[in-house]
């Protein structure tokens, strides 16, 4: 490998470390502060590594992990859509396309075109791998919610039937995993952490 690949690999590296600048609606657990980018990524693959056995179908772990660690790097130039803004999600796919080609075109040609096919899959959302990926995309800031006593939920006036329409997703990745998600979104309204 020539050293030009390696200047490559390293100035998308460092790049990467603008996704801890790109912060979400959740909040970390027992914090006011909000999560970014990079510590969801992380988060998320941790959760595939330990709930890997509650995917419907088998699945090949190593893609789920890179999907979920390349997923959210085009929030770089694009900026984290939150997830119950139907308005701002209008232009997010050209915005997100816009910030793949931009972001994998730092990569060595081969690593680009793996990267982007991973990122792609992921986006498309019809392969088992994808699935799940996308299941623990969703779970994850369901537990953030529920956990901070639905802070986020709250701020931005939230409601049951919106989590649940969002987020029945996560069945087509795990069945089990819905049956979880939907009990606890259902105790967030019991508790208060949630409107009806």
């Amino acid at each position: 490998m020539s050293n030009d690949h390696l200047d490559q690999q390293i100035e998308f590296i460092l790049e990467m470390d603008k996704l801890k600048s790109v912060f979400r609606r959740s909040y970390v657990s027992g914090t006011d502060r909000k999560e970014n980018d990079a510590e969801h990524s992380w988060h998320v693959a941790i959760m595939a590594l330990v709930l890997c056995d509650r995917a419907n179908t088998k699945i090949d772990i190593l893609r789920v992990l890179k999907m979920l660690l390349i997923h959210d790097i085009v929030e770089i130039d694009a900026g984290d859509t939150f997830f119950y803004d139907d308005k701002g999600a209008a232009d997010k796919s050209e915005r997100e396309r816009t910030a793949a080609n931009r972001l994998f075109g730092l990569l060595p040609k081969n690593q680009e075109k793996e990267f982007k096919n991973i990122w792609e899959e992921f986006e498309e959302g019809q392969t088992s791998e994808a699935l799940f990926a996308k299941s623990l995309d969703r779970l994850m800031p369901l537990l953030h919610n529920f956990y901070s006593k639905g802070k986020a939920w709250k701020e931005h006036g939230i409601m049951q039937d919106q989590v649940l329409n969002k987020n029945k997703h996560i069945a087509d990745g795990s069945k089990e995993l819905w049956e979880f998600a939907s009990s606890l979104i259902n105790k967030a309204v019991e508790n208060g952490y949630l409107a009806k």
